[in-house]
């Protein structure tokens, strides 16, 4: 869109002042990412902390005073439980590592209170419904009046991430921005993350210990 935004920001405002990206879901990258998430290839999670270090450092000039709070999106206990880690959180430490600028990370200020079902194919109403309440913020002393960056792995219509920028400024967070490693949009892209859903949903079947 001219504005800056993409359709679905331009329909419904998201909570996050600005988002960034590395690039697309799509190829490689995408392929890098279910190496982590479904085959729990971890040694993935290097090169993909330093495609979000880039993101991240592409966010941070607008960061103002203070140092800014990086926070991960959360797994429900049952998803972490099955896969045995949360991707986001492998991602951002080896973003960390990566990043010689002033941050403080914090996995645990987000917590995922209540299981979703998988977004995909749900209209975008239905989407803000099931992403409402399924987030909290554990100690909100670490948020008030800081500038707080969530990232994720993939960014598909946004609304996870808005939901928890939503309830970190309801915390009181003076600004939130989204930062992830992909994102994917309308076509391919979105077809491939559906794809994933079904695999996620395989996935939950296997024992952690595998």
């Amino acid at each position: 869109m001219g504005n800056g935004l993409c359709v679905n920001c331009g329909e419904r405002l998201p909570e996050f002042e600005r988002a960034v990206s590395f690039g697309e879901y799509r190829d490689g990258l995408r392929g890098l990412i279910h190496l982590l998430k479904y085959e729990r290839v971890t040694p993935a999670a290097a090169p993909l902390g330093g495609m979000l270090a880039h993101a991240i450092a592409e966010l941070l000039p607008a960061g103002g005073d203070g140092k800014p709070l990086l926070v991960t999106v959360p797994l429900h206990r049952n998803r972490r439980r099955s896969r045995g880690f949360n991707q986001a959180e492998l991602i951002a430490r080896a973003a960390m590592k990566r990043l010689a600028l002033e941050l403080e990370f914090d996995p645990t200020v987000l917590v995922r209170q209540r299981e979703t079902v998988s977004q995909v194919g749900l209209s975008r109403e239905e989407r803000v419904a099931n992403m409402r309440g399924a987030f909290r913020v554990s100690a909100p002393r670490r948020v008030k009046g800081r500038n707080v960056i969530v990232v994720d792995d993939v960014m598909t219509t946004g609304t996870t991430l808005s939901e928890c920028a939503r309830v970190l400024k309801q915390a009181g967070a003076e600004r939130v921005w989204a930062a992830t490693v992909a994102r994917a949009f309308h076509g391919a892209d979105l077809l491939a993350v559906a794809e994933s859903g079904e695999e996620e949903a395989a996935e939950a079947a296997v024992p952690a210990s595998l």
